[in-house]
């Protein structure tokens, strides 16, 4: 029977050690550590050699001994409310590519009922998964309501949320974007402009819906009577066949592009034509917003720069124990396509 080497020998255990890649390799524990923790000063050569060592023998650093002795774990947490707007799915996105781009892991934590108890049930788990930092994308009103009690020893920044006084907010320019978007259909000559708004408990619709009125009132017209959807694209065709039974109904401005989407569709089967009948605008930019049928007027939010702002923050908060509080507000941009125009009594 043939005498089994050192190296096989290696190789059947089950868990292999970072002194045993170390002697496959040919090269120090230290190297392998370096090698491993992604420093820079090892020779090319002697990396490929560690890392083929590592792959051989199915070796994995262990890195919750690697956070112990860095102080940290090179994770983040998210938690959102929602993964079914489109606003909260890109800003996820931005953030876990950013966080990546920083040598950092995301963890989400989906809460499907906003309470108090769901909150802090969150954080524990969060805590119990070892992460350095908690990202809160928020979609109601919870940081607003006295019974909420976020862990003053975690390190919190929040997305979308008015708390700007009590925790490090990054957000859009909701109210930027939504004054441009009336301002826009004003100046095409429309004597007012209606509103399609997102759900009530909804802290970027309120947002945005306050800007909207605040816009027509500082131009001397009178708000339209409020019509609320909720963010889907059937509320947005539901929202459609009732404005377009309105012949005063000249220009909307809709609180995101899925309700557009379903709002054009409604306008079209009731033979209103967009824009000569109806001028339509929305609120995201979203990918196949310039698809639509005409393509879509819409506010540019930019999620991939409130994404970067949300991980350099909490990195900064995390690293310095940074106490500063206060709203980052990220602009928005007026994307003009075909679904805008004149008035046909201005023609």
């Amino acid at each position: 029977m043939a005498e089994t080497t050192p190296a096989e020998t290696t190789r059947r255990r089950t868990t292999a050690s970072m002194a045993d890649v170390a002697r496959l390799a040919g090269v120090s524990s230290q190297t392998v550590s370096r090698v491993s923790n992604g420093y820079a000063g090892v020779n090319e050569e002697t990396r490929r050699q560690v890392l083929a060592a590592m792959k051989e023998l199915g070796y994995r650093p262990n890195s919750a001994a690697r956070a112990l002795k860095r102080g940290e774990f090179r994770t983040i947490g998210v938690i959102t409310f929602s993964l079914s707007s489109t606003g909260n799915v890109r800003t996820l996105e931005a953030i876990a590519t950013s966080a990546a781009a920083e040598g950092y892991a995301v963890t989400l934590l989906p809460v499907a009922i906003p309470t108090q108890d769901e909150v802090r049930g969150a954080f524990t788990r969060l805590e119990e998964l070892a992460v350095d930092a908690v990202i809160v994308i928020m979609e109601v009103h919870l940081l607003d309501a006295a019974t909420i009690m976020l862990p003053p020893y975690v390190q919190v920044l929040v997305v979308d949320s008015d708390a700007g006084d009590h925790y490090t907010v990054v957000d859009t320019d909701q109210a930027g974007g939504s004054r441009t978007a009336v301002q826009h259909l004003l100046g095409l000559g429309h004597e007012t402009v209606w509103h399609l708004g997102g759900p009530e408990d909804s802290f970027a619709a309120q947002r945005r819906t306050d800007a909207w009125r605040a816009a027509l009132t500082e131009a001397g017209r009178t708000p339209p009577p409020l019509i609320r959807g909720d963010w889907s694209a059937e509320s947005g065709y539901r929202a459609g066949l009732e404005l377009a039974a309105r012949e005063d109904c000249t220009a909307v401005f809709v609180a995101n592009d899925q309700m557009a989407l379903g709002l054009l569709r409604a306008l079209h089967e009731r033979g209103r034509r967009v824009p000569e009948d109806v001028s339509v605008i929305g609120f995201d930019d979203i990918p196949e917003a310039g698809s639509f049928l005409p393509p879509l007027t819409t506010v540019h939010q930019d999620f991939a720069e409130v994404g970067r702002l949300c991980v350099r923050a909490v990195l900064r908060k995390m690293r310095q124990q940074d106490t500063e509080r206060g709203t980052t507000l990220v602009p928005t941009r007026l994307v003009v396509r075909e679904s805008t125009a004149p008035p046909s009594s201005a023609v």
